[in-house]
């Protein structure tokens, strides 16, 4: 059915490092009760579902070890989700061709428009922490932050990727246990408009056309069938060649 075609262009993982890209230098400050700056904290950034990273952050602090202010604030990201999008869809025979020499050329066929769900998680103690974050991430998206991103070297592919802010939330676990650890979960949630392209193909020189008229739009009755090729037919770049032509009536 496929053509036993192998082939990975690697897309979905470059949105991914895009967008880790965006969020991997965040910084909070800490203030004393005078207004001075006391500490300024690198917000550590990891890919990691929400669950996974609760129960590893609640596991760090133990009594005789660092306060949980040194283990939060954190951060993580994941994919949640792939959803087709009718509404970017382009004509799947358009094709985007590279030459590499007179006798041989690269191609692939239109892509296909999904639109992929990314989740941001920003873990903090407090709800400065977490306003630091916010009002730091949510004026760069209008409601869109656009990267670059090459997604076919070999033919010279670029497309300028949206990441959409869709909604912001949340939650705060803390339910006045003296024994629990206090941790509000702040959730960005993103789109990114991705196009998923088909395998690479390479096209050789093209000796031989055909064209097939029909009398109605239906294809039922066929008029003539014309067809061009080279003579000789393995005229070359260059070379003396003239061209036969063909014309079959029904």
């Amino acid at each position: 059915m496929f053509n036993n075609k192998v082939f990975y262009h690697g897309i979905t993982r470059k949105a991914i490092v895009a967008f880790g890209v965006m969020f991997n230098n965040l910084n909070i400050r800490r203030f004393n009760n005078d207004g001075s700056l006391a500490q300024t904290l690198r917000v550590p950034l990891t890919y990691a579902a929400k669950n996974k990273m609760v129960q590893r952050i609640i596991r760090l602090p133990v009594a005789e070890s660092a306060p949980t202010e040194v283990t939060l604030p954190r951060m993580s990201f994941e994919v949640t989700d792939f959803v087709y999008d009718p509404a970017r869809k382009i004509n799947l025979h358009n094709q985007t061709m590279n030459i590499i020499s007179q006798t041989q050329a690269k191609r692939a066929y239109g892509p296909v428009p999904y639109d992929v769900k990314l989740t941001l998680y920003a873990y903090v103690k407090n709800q400065d922490d977490g306003l630091q974050i916010f009002e730091q991430i949510v004026p760069q998206f209008n409601p869109d932050f656009t990267i670059p991103v090459e997604y076919i070297p070999e033919l010279g592919i670029k497309h300028d990727l949206p990441y959409i802010l869709e909604s912001v939330s949340y939650d705060d676990t803390y339910e006045g246990d003296i024994e629990s650890q206090r941790m509000i979960i702040w959730t960005y949630n993103f789109t990114a408009r991705l196009y998923y392209y088909g395998p690479v193909e390479t096209q050789g020189i093209i000796r031989n056309a055909i064209v097939n008229v029909w009398k109605d739009p239906n294809l039922t009755e066929q008029t003539y069938k014309y067809s061009v090729t080279t003579n000789p037919a393995n005229a070359e770049p260059g070379s003396q060649y003239t061209f036969m032509e063909t014309f079959e009536e029904n």
